[in-house]
């Protein structure tokens, strides 16, 4: 497979997107044109900045309302093809992309568009060049692909081609299937682009909300399944116009891109017939059967009180670290580590971040598989040297600068705990709570690294995601985007804040940085789990009053349910599937808590509570914390 990427797609300068675009690991560029005319470079040097990143310049583009005009429009614009031959030539392009014409002065007609391409495709032939024609979904007269290639096949001339574009196709539901009967030799380059399944006129939908394939609802894995049935052996670009990409950091979006079209191929490669594509080479994605552990970074005062805390939850210390200022925490099937060494990545993440959970365990069947599949995908390896007889962890660096470890069931694995922990008589008196396992763990990042977050996961886990949701915080909207497997096993809410009036954008900017917010326990009694926090001095987060009053005509619940519900903290929601219950601990000052949540049936995670809950937890913030927040409204 052959990678490309257009220069629209990331932001900078150009020798800054030439640059971000090597690094990610492309083979090409498109060139889009207002790069090169806002750069001083001359077209040489831009052809050797190319070059000498070990790129090809795959296309040059876009040649706009080049067809069917009448004269003296007609011979105007074959001037203009001949100036931009002249610049070809000069960068060492050989492949200039046309998009059909919504030119006010353009005629249509089929016939009179393949004359004039036939045309063109001669003078292009004559320096070695060659033209691909692309259907924009607005063209005035052509806005279907299976009219582009009707001209092209018209046109009959080796050096005009067909430019496919996901979008343009997409965007308007023409079925995928109309491709596979197109010669994969007269498709000259395809162009993919997901998106948001949003209503909404086409050349803004285009314009501005775009992004990379798996981060939108499109169906873009038909299309490249069509594409290569054809045969087609060339070059897969992506032209990305986005808003919050062109404001981003140029590697990090160019990063994505190249993984998303990684793990795009890896999964049509998968579903297409044997020899139509590249040969499978990644492990699969790897099925998450759970949360082994959670890790907490600290200092030894704030782990003091952290354990106060964890205390109130029913936790006990079960385990002292062999060799290391690490304790481990422990109730039901909750594995909870409290980090406080003074050198390693544990440190690093409390000097960045403060008392953080900073490390994530994930249970898989195949760790290594898992790994090797995360590096394929971009990810960096995380390899800290333990010390003598520890177990070494395999890892990645995830978001934010966390840490996520593969538990698979290899001997050294399973005996993770028992080898490296021993046990202690933890002398805090605390009552089991019943909490079983963690349900779900929050990650909270600005807004524009949402897009980021739901890839790296996707591609690299067997999950599925969610329709994202609005979240209603009192200082503004936070992004919601739920990722799950089928099993339970992995369960994450990635919440984008867009300002830093939220609870979420107060927590990153305390913070310093994307991070776990928040972890929710199960329980199969939240009752008796209520009682018991209550026994061991757990001060739950209490909502309004109003809201148990509307619970009452919503969903009808007896009084005295309403009357233990709101005496214990207790939200509850509703869905087909059955009922939820959640209880929240108090927030701290930079916006973590713990939640507690029982299950029956219910398949949500309680998003029309969430503006009470917020609006309760920012009532609750320390007094040293609120007023800062609340200066931000």
């Amino acid at each position: 497979m052959l990678t490309s990427i257009a220069t629209v797609s990331v932001s900078g300068t150009l020798p800054e997107k030439i640059a971000a675009i090597a690094a990610a690991g492309f083979d090409g560029l498109e060139l889009f044109e207002q790069d090169l005319l806002v750069t001083d470079e001359t077209p040489a040097t831009v052809r050797r900045m190319i070059e000498d990143h070990g790129l090809a310049l795959t296309l040059y583009q876009p040649f706009r309302d080049f067809e069917t005009l009448p004269e003296p429009y007609r011979a105007a614009v074959f001037d203009r093809a001949e100036h931009k031959f002249d610049l070809m030539q000069q960068l060492g392009a050989d492949l200039m992309l046309v998009c059909s014409s919504v030119s006010p002065q353009a005629l249509g007609g089929i016939e009179r568009a393949a004359a004039d391409f036939r045309e063109l495709g001669e003078r292009a032939a004559r320096r070695g060049l060659r033209v691909g024609y692309e259907a924009l979904c607005w063209g005035r007269h052509v806005s279907d692909h299976r009219d582009a290639w009707e001209i092209v096949r018209r046109t009959d001339h080796p050096a005009i081609g067909l430019v496919l574009d996901s979008f343009h196709s997409l965007a308007k539901g023409i079925d995928s299937e109309t491709i596979r009967s197109i010669p994969g030799d007269r498709i000259f380059i395809v162009q993919l682009a997901d998106a948001p399944l949003i209503h909404m006129d086409l050349l803004h939908w285009s314009r501005h909300l775009r992004n990379m394939p798996g981060e939108g609802d499109l169906p873009v894995k038909d299309f490249v399944k069509a594409i290569y049935a054809t045969g087609y052996q060339g070059y897969l670009s992506l032209e990305i116009f986005n808003d919050q990409f062109r404001g981003g950091s140029a590697r990090v979006v160019a990063k994505d891109g190249h993984r998303s079209l990684i793990h795009l191929m890896d999964q049509v490669s998968r579903e297409s017939p044997t020899g139509r594509t590249p040969a499978r080479v990644l492990p699969d994605r790897s099925v998450v059967h759970g949360v082994e552990f959670v890790e907490f970074a600290a200092d030894e005062r704030r782990a003091d009180a952290l354990a106060s805390t964890l205390h109130t939850l029913g936790f006990r210390r079960t385990g002292r670290h062999r060799s290391k200022s690490v304790d481990l925490f422990r109730q039901g099937q909750i594995n909870l580590v409290v980090n406080t060494e003074q050198a390693g990545q544990a440190r690093s993440a409390f000097l960045a971040h403060g008392t953080a959970a900073y490390a994530i365990g994930l249970q898989v069947d195949d760790a290594q598989a898992t790994l090797a599949r995360a590096v394929a995908l971009g990810a960096e390896p995380f390899d800290q040297d333990p010390n003598p007889g520890d177990i070494r962890l395999p890892g990645i660096r995830g978001i934010g600068g966390s840490v996520i470890y593969f538990i698979d069931r290899s001997p050294d694995l399973v005996r993770l705990w028992e080898h490296e922990f021993v046990n202690v008589a933890d002398g805090a008196v605390s009552i089991d709570a019943g909490l079983e396992r963690i349900d779900h763990v929050a990650q909270t990042m600005f807004v524009d690294e949402l897009l980021t977050s739901l890839l790296f996961y996707t591609s690299l886990f067997d999950v599925r995601k969610l329709p994202m949701v609005d979240v209603v915080d009192p200082g503004g909207l936070v992004r919601s985007q739920v990722i799950e497997n089928a099993r339970g096993g992995l369960r994450l809410t990635l919440n984008g804040a867009e300002n830093r009036r939220t609870l979420a954008g107060h927590f990153v900017s305390e913070l310093f940085g994307a991070g776990i917010q928040h972890i929710a326990f199960s329980t199969g009694d939240i009752r008796r789990t209520a009682q018991a926090l209550a026994a061991n001095g757990f001060e739950p987060l209490r909502v309004s009053p109003n809201y148990y009053a509307d619970l009452a005509a919503r969903f009808g619940l007896p009084a005295v349910e309403l009357e233990a519900l709101q005496a214990a903290g207790i939200l509850y929601d509703r869905d087909p599937g059955g009922e939820f219950f959640q209880l929240y601990g108090r927030t701290g000052g930079d916006g973590f808590f713990f939640e507690v949540v029982e299950r029956r049936g219910y398949a949500g995670y309680g998003a029309f509570n969430a503006p009470f809950r917020i609006s309760a937890q920012k009532r609750h913030l320390a007094p040293t914390t609120l007023p800062r927040l609340l200066a931000r409204e």
